[in-house]
């Protein structure tokens, strides 16, 4: 059964950049390269490769990172590739060992459950539709800058300042993505303190990916993240998507997972260079 479940994993990994990236080929990796403006992508072991990636091919995806100038980082499954993890580390790279979670739909709780802040999904037709994806990156910016699960001073004042104008291709794009089915973005707030918490979802068929749930430090322990975590799950299984997973950036923050129905089946490796893992 897990086995199963590893091979959906691994072709869901492969198949989200490809529309919007080129895959080129080092040795047993791939490293996938944005085609214009966006977040850069990893480096993952090549679906269809036969051995183990090497130490060389590791070496030459770092070589065309820092060609490209996008981060130096690597993405796997461990129960999936476990041979990878020495080799890398091998490389003088660290290390981020994930709980890789899935939802199990009869566990699934409500959202209702964990706040009454009112929650929404972006709606690419909505007349707001571009400051909102703003303040949703605004939200991340500051929640991931504070990580854990600790309240703490960055709240409002910190989210306004990091709201950024995005370029039009990019909120097209994020239009586009959302409008097919591709993307789910979602806020938490109230009038009087705006967005406090966000999250999305990437889904490829009936496979989807949760990730970049954030809170507000100040917000935080309010039961936000679990609440955006529990409205992605069940605007995707209302989509038709049967495998919902998560990783958890760590065993604290996978808690909070576990109450919204989240069960964990193995781990998920980011390996990138140390400064950037800590930073």
């Amino acid at each position: 059964m897990h086995k199963h479940l590893f091979d959906r994993l691994e072709r869901f990994y492969d198949g989200v950049p490809r529309d919007v990236a080129r895959a080129e080929e080092h040795g047993s990796l791939v490293l996938f390269v944005r085609e214009g403006a966006g977040w850069p992508f990893y480096a993952r072991p090549r679906l269809d490769a036969a051995g183990v990636p090497s130490l060389a091919d590791v070496s030459s995806v770092r070589e065309r990172q820092r060609e490209l100038g996008v981060p130096e980082a690597f993405e796997w499954v461990h129960e999936t590739s476990p041979d990878l993890l020495p080799v890398v580390r091998s490389a003088g790279l660290s290390v981020l060992e994930a709980p890789l979670m899935v939802l199990d739909p009869a566990a699934w709780a409500d959202p209702a459950t964990f706040t009454d802040v009112p929650l929404r999904a972006l709606d690419p037709d909505a007349p707001g539709f571009a400051a909102d994806v703003a303040a949703h990156r605004a939200v991340a910016a500051v929640g991931f800058s504070t990580p854990g699960t600790g309240r703490g001073d960055a709240g409002p004042a910190q989210r306004d300042a990091a709201v950024t104008e995005l370029d039009a291709a990019v909120v097209d794009e994020e239009r586009t993505r959302i409008a097919d089915g591709r993307r789910l973005s979602v806020l938490a707030g109230t009038p009087a303190e705006g967005p406090l918490a966000s999250g999305m979802a990437m889904r490829v068929g009936d496979v989807a990916e949760i990730a970049g749930v954030a809170t507000l430090p100040v917000a935080r322990r309010r039961g936000l993240g679990a609440a955006v975590t529990a409205l992605l799950a069940r605007e995707l299984l209302a989509a038709g998507t049967d495998l919902v997973f998560l990783s958890a950036g760590s065993e604290e923050i996978a808690r909070v997972y576990l109450r919204v129905g989240f069960r964990r089946v193995g781990t998920a490796c980011v390996a990138e260079p140390a400064a950037a893992l800590v930073g």
